[in-house]
């Protein structure tokens, strides 16, 4: 069949909505026909060059949800009919990682930056070239072929526009802080960076029970909109977060930090370390430059105060149970998604839809489909 993507051809370009070619599903593989597609910025990481793809031309998107159309043989975990969340990280179930309930590292993961088919083809053509797919998904077009492993099913009376926001930011900056932060009824929680991301790390944060929730954001808009989310305060810099911290809790500062800003920067580590005491956990899930190697980090604190820093990937969350489970919460009125999406764009506007994030204008724009 014959539909239209978000295509970049080369670093630092716009995307550009063209015509591409699709073939059909082969064997454990979909046809998805989306509804919505989230912009998230991990796709502006990959039009900078900070997360290199393998080759070009590349279909962007990997935030979607919409309907099976037709199904490749085979295909055990959905049927034609089916709603679905595209999950950006598969989830194959029968590695060591999901099998060990570490669903975020599932093995088929190490494809995603190469962007082919798990049997190392393309399904997508452009100007007659086979095209890569951000996550091997490719949500930047109303219609995708995916693995199997990479959608979860879910109820059929769940919006698609806004399931589609589980299939990554909802679920990271949730996931950063119900399982990478662990934070406990009672906590006091810094979450650096109110986005897409950081957004839900504040929902996490209010559904774990914690009881001071401060949002750090240069940007007058994102501290604005920090309280529809769960913060309870919001400061511009770390320096004023910290001050706040040590007076509201009477110098013994944060159980944890969260950072979820657009690009890590070297001394991000240094700043959330600054807002958490003894037993502190920072929880990064913010990607920067696969180059980036030197931070600020404050040794001696790390040492002697016991602090951690861990790492989170897709928010150390299972999507297959996850996904579901948020859906769920969302359902009963529980965690806010409509609130999310602050603009909505056609395909033609995706690019216009980065220059709002870029401008820190929106939480979260999304792309829907007709």
């Amino acid at each position: 069949m014959k539909t239209q993507a978000a295509v970049l051809w080369e670093y630092g370009q716009d995307w550009q909505v063209e015509e591409i070619e699709l073939d059909e599903p082969r064997a454990g593989e979909v046809l998805v026909k989306l509804t919505a597609s989230g912009l998230c910025h991990s796709d502006e990481h990959v039009r900078v060059g900070d997360l290199p793809m393998g080759a070009f031309p590349v279909i962007g998107g990997h935030e979607g949800a919409g309907v099976v159309e037709k199904v490749g043989p085979n295909v055990t975990k959905v049927a034609e009919g089916d709603h679905v969340v595209l999950s950006f990280i598969p989830a194959c179930g029968d590695c060591t990682w999901c099998a060990s309930g570490h669903q975020n590292l599932c093995d088929k993961g190490a494809g995603i930056n190469i962007g082919l088919q798990q049997d190392g083809t393309a399904r997508h053509r452009v100007r007659g070239q086979d095209a890569r797919l951000m996550c091997m998904l490719g949500t930047f077009s109303p219609y995708t072929v995916v693995n199997q492993d990479s959608v979860v099913r879910i109820e059929d009376d769940i919006p698609l526009d806004k399931a589609a926001l589980v299939g990554c930011g909802v679920t990271t900056g949730w996931g950063t802080a119900v399982h990478g932060a662990q934070v406990r009824a009672g906590d006091t929680v810094v979450v650096f960076g109110i986005g897409g991301v950081g957004a839900n790390a504040l929902q996490g944060a209010k559904a774990a029970g914690a009881t001071r929730i401060i949002a750090v954001d240069p940007a007058p808009y994102n501290r604005e909109k920090a309280t529809v989310y769960g913060a309870t305060h919001a400061f511009a810099t770390a320096a004023e977060a910290a001050e706040a911290v040590a007076d509201l809790t009477w110098g013994r500062m944060a159980e944890s930090a969260i950072i979820t800003i657009d690009v890590v920067t070297p001394t991000i580590i240094a700043d959330a370390m600054s807002v958490v005491g003894k037993l502190g956990r920072v929880a990064l899930t913010s990607l920067g430059s696969v180059t980036l190697r030197d931070i600020q980090l404050p040794v001696f604190e790390l040492t002697a105060w016991q602090k951690q820093i861990v790492g989170c990937l897709f928010g150390n969350s299972n999507p297959r149970a996850d996904i579901p489970r948020l859906l769920h919460l969302y359902r009963q009125g529980a965690l806010v998604l409509d609130e999310l999406v602050t603009q909505t764009y056609t395909l033609e506007q995706v690019n216009e839809g980065y220059q709002a994030m870029r401008d820190h204008r929106t939480i979260r724009g999304m792309v829907l489909f007709d």
